[in-house]
């Protein structure tokens, strides 16, 4: 059975740095489309970034430049490296994951074209 498990939330203050880490288990993610996440209480989920099995990547405006997706085939893993975090960054963060072949590429950043998620890590930044 797909699996996705997130790590590395936590609580920080403004301007400070958190690593997440998305581990996938059950299946080879080397040719999917792999993404992040997030939501608050209330409101919808939207995309903060994604990568493509090929290495393309694409992020959201409001995460632009402050953080970097990555990702390493050989250990199922994929990273969100978050800097210069805002107190309006804060919210459970989910990864998720969906065949390359099967997502569109105008979508690559929304929630509803991924089919495998993750159940969330929480990121509270404190001003």
């Amino acid at each position: 059975q797909a699996q996705l498990l997130e790590s590395g939330g936590g609580s920080v203050q403004a301007g400070g740095s958190l690593r997440l880490s998305c581990v996938g288990s059950g299946y080879d993610y080397s040719d999917y489309c792999l993404g992040w996440f997030r939501q608050v209480p209330g409101k919808e989920r939207e995309g903060v970034a994604a990568i493509a099995s090929g290495g393309r990547t694409s992020y959201e405006n409001y995460v632009q430049g402050r953080f970097t997706v990555s990702r390493d085939n050989a250990k199922n893993t994929l990273y969100l490296q978050m800097n210069s975090l805002k107190p309006e960054d804060t919210a459970m963060y989910y990864c998720a994951a969906r065949p390359c072949q099967l997502l569109r590429s105008v979508a690559f950043l929304k929630p509803t074209e991924y089919d495998t998620w993750g159940q969330g890590t929480q990121v509270t930044v404190s001003s």
